[in-house]
């Protein structure tokens, strides 16, 4: 998850009023209890309680989001940071979140606003039709749902996506995947790319490290590919929890029979954070050795992340094997892409280039 400050560095200083919108995605139940649908954990919330996610609350049996219009960071960000490597590449994308998730990953390097409460962290009114203004006064051609998880602020998203859809501007979400199908389905025709954090390729590690599982994960990748949305993929390795070889090989292997080879895969470097302060970095060799069992796997476009200065950074041509896209951190330093092919050989390079 790409990591983000809890200050807008563009936007005036004020705090949030106290105004809720009406959840989507609940059944109202006796007693006043509700029963959230919006994902995999179907909370069943009694009166003045909200979710696991801890923005979704019941008020006298009506669920509502705590968090709708709410942004508590906002920023734009290279494309390349959250990171999407085969969509417009050098662009600029209006970033933003709320406060929450539905997950509870002891790496969290956002863990100060994913974690925290919406009474803990100062926020800020911003309407949809609000943001919209933002971004056509920054110039940037996408909005990045990102930072915490974008499932937790799904009607302020998908408003704002609408919107984002009829004014030109196009809509890319990080998120952790952990969504129910119907929401899933309802946000994919206003969605454009997606990036999605496939943890671990077991449930044992989902439920270990993040209080999730992985079958809700997978079934939200092949909804996202078989919707059309472009799509990446990052896996973080943790030394000792997710590096096993021949997982990561199950992974890939998954990852090519259901997905296709041409979708990019980002294994990225772990640095100790938040609960896991006794783990340490990732070795690079971890990483070249995952990338090389990927790319053995059949992946055409497979890099790494978080180690700064090497070449996997870089995408290849799957055919010459010459550099189409060169990156050096997040700065494009080459594009030999003439009409989404190799300039050098004509081969096809898959993703969104205009």
């Amino acid at each position: 998850m790409v990591s983000a400050l809890t200050f807008f560095y563009f936007l005036p200083h004020v705090l949030s009023k106290e105004v809720l919108h009406e959840a989507s995605y609940y059944i109202k139940l006796d007693k006043r209890m509700v029963n959230c649908l919006l994902c995999p954990r179907r909370c069943i919330i009694a009166p003045g309680k909200r979710g696991f996610c801890g923005v979704r609350e019941n008020q006298d049996g009506t669920l509502y989001s705590l968090v709708y219009a709410k942004p508590c960071s906002i920023h734009i960000d290279p494309i390349e940071k959250k990171p999407f490597f085969h969509f417009l590449p050098g662009s600029k994308a209006f970033s933003l979140a709320t406060v929450g998730c539905n997950l509870k990953c002891k790496f969290c390097q956002n863990w100060q606003i994913s974690q925290a409460s919406p009474n803990d962290v100062e926020a800020m009114d911003l309407t949809p039709e609000e943001v919209i203004k933002k971004v056509k006064e920054s110039g940037s051609p996408v909005i990045a749902y990102t930072y915490t998880e974008p499932t937790i602020y799904y009607e302020y998203m998908y408003d704002i996506a609408k919107l984002a859809r009829a004014a030109g501007i196009k809509n890319v979400m990080h998120s952790a995947g952990f969504m129910n199908e119907e929401p899933l389905r309802n946000l994919v025709p206003y969605l454009d790319a997606a990036d999605i954090d496939l943890k671990g390729f077991n449930n044992r590690f989902y439920a270990q490290v993040s209080l999730g599982n992985v079958d809700d994960v997978l079934r939200t990748l092949k909804i996202l590919k078989e919707s059309g949305v472009w799509l990446e993929i990052t896996n973080l390795i943790l030394p000792g929890l997710n590096d096993d070889p021949a997982e990561i090989k199950r992974m890939c292997e998954w990852i090519r029979d259901n997905l296709g080879p041409n979708t990019p895969l980002h294994f990225s470097r772990f640095w100790p954070m938040y609960k896991l302060m006794n783990l340490s970095p990732t070795p690079v060799e971890t990483l070249r050795r995952a990338r090389d069992i990927a790319l053995a796997a059949g992946l055409k476009y497979v890099y790494i992340g978080n180690v700064g200065g090497n070449e996997a950074e870089n995408t290849f041509c799957p055919k010459c094997g010459k550099i189409v896209i060169g990156r050096a951190g997040y700065v494009i330093t080459a594009v030999n892409i003439v009409g989404g092919k190799c300039k050098f050989c004509g081969e096809k390079i898959d993703g969104v280039w205009k």
